[in-house]
């Protein structure tokens, strides 16, 4: 029988949730903005910009046309596609490298620090995001029946099971590698590229990959 564990959640602190919308029918770089700002906001990180009652920040991708603004009026966050206002700050980044900031930031630069921090929540621990990982994805069809992850760490490699059945999927790469695609921060096939190792047929990895967007762009 496969090994049942359950993880608990990075600590949320008190009154720290703040509301993050996105439009309807939202672009990958809305949905991804949207799902990382709702992570910092889960956790209590970065509330000295979250928290904000008024401000604009356009947010541009430093290698593709795609662009989206962050919106505070007081009561919620909202994140829309494109650049349509003058901004109160223009950060740009690489969507495939966490938000990493390229280049100085124009406008008001606390602002744009602020998102950027926000932009950059602390990743959870591996197991805890592959734990989230197997909760959020294994309704999809012709997901395997095990998801096996293994961490090589410098304790030597770690290997834990979620699910029960014949067929099985497995990726292999060192914590924080592993951190950041189960978590959604980071892209599945830069992650492949990178070095992770990943064990299982075609059709499960097109499957994989379908998972990995439903974690990082929170569909």
């Amino acid at each position: 029988m496969a090994e049942i564990m359950t993880f608990p959640e990075a600590p949320v602190r008190e009154g720290s949730a703040f509301p993050v919308a996105i439009e309807d029918d939202a672009s990958p770089v809305v949905r991804l903005i949207g799902r990382t700002l709702r992570d910092s906001s889960r956790i209590g990180h970065a509330q000295e910009v979250l928290g904000r009652s008024i401000g604009t920040v356009a947010v541009r991708s430093h290698d593709t046309p795609q662009a989206a603004t962050i919106s505070f009026d007081g009561k919620a966050i909202t994140v829309t596609g494109g650049v349509l206002i003058d901004p109160d700050a223009t950060v740009v980044v690489d969507l495939l490298a966490r938000f990493a900031a390229v280049g100085e930031p124009t406008g008001d630069v606390v602002l744009a620090a602020g998102i950027l921090r926000a932009l950059t929540p602390p990743l959870p621990h591996w197991r805890e995001a592959a734990q989230n990982f197997w909760s959020v994805t294994r309704k999809i069809p012709g997901i395997p029946d095990v998801l096996i992850v293994e961490a090589d760490g410098p304790g030597g490699p770690e290997r834990h099971r979620f699910g029960d059945g014949p067929t099985e999927y497995l990726m292999a790469g060192p914590p924080g590698m592993l951190a950041g695609v189960l978590s959604g921060a980071d892209d599945f096939a830069a992650s492949l590229a990178a070095g992770l190792q990943v064990k299982g047929t075609l059709s499960q990895l097109s499957v994989m990959t379908a998972a990995s967007w439903r974690v990082r762009f929170d569909v």
